[in-house]
């Protein structure tokens, strides 16, 4: 059987893995979507909310290439979040929207 994802013992589970389906918490509240990659304080916070196992996607190997970044989604989802902030009046508003399209494009941001 070769199933694309594995339930890992939280203890096996290493910043940079992939979750291969939404992860909830004891009451049925989402804590993560699924394709969220993983990072050591996410995964040091987990015990906290009950969870013990975590289904995440198997790795094709080494020199797996990250899935490409979708710049329109990325526009799109921005655009509609900061949907009521001025932007040509709001520089304040203007930096944290290009601050996050940086981010979400994976682009180098300055310090």
């Amino acid at each position: 059987m070769n199933s694309p994802y594995q339930h890992l013992a939280l203890a096996d589970v290493r910043p940079g893995m992939v979750l291969s389906d939404v992860l909830l918490d004891r009451q049925g509240q989402v804590l993560l979507p699924q394709g969220a990659i993983l990072t050591a304080p996410i995964i040091a916070l987990l015990p906290r909310h009950g969870i013990d196992r975590l289904p995440v996607l198997r790795s094709a190997g080494a020199g797996t290439a990250a899935p490409a970044i979708d710049e329109a989604a990325v526009t799109a989802r921005l655009a509609r979040l900061f949907r009521r902030c001025d932007l040509e009046r709001d520089s304040a508003g203007a930096a944290l929207h290009d601050y996050m399209l940086d981010y979400r494009l994976d682009r180098e941001i300055a310090p």
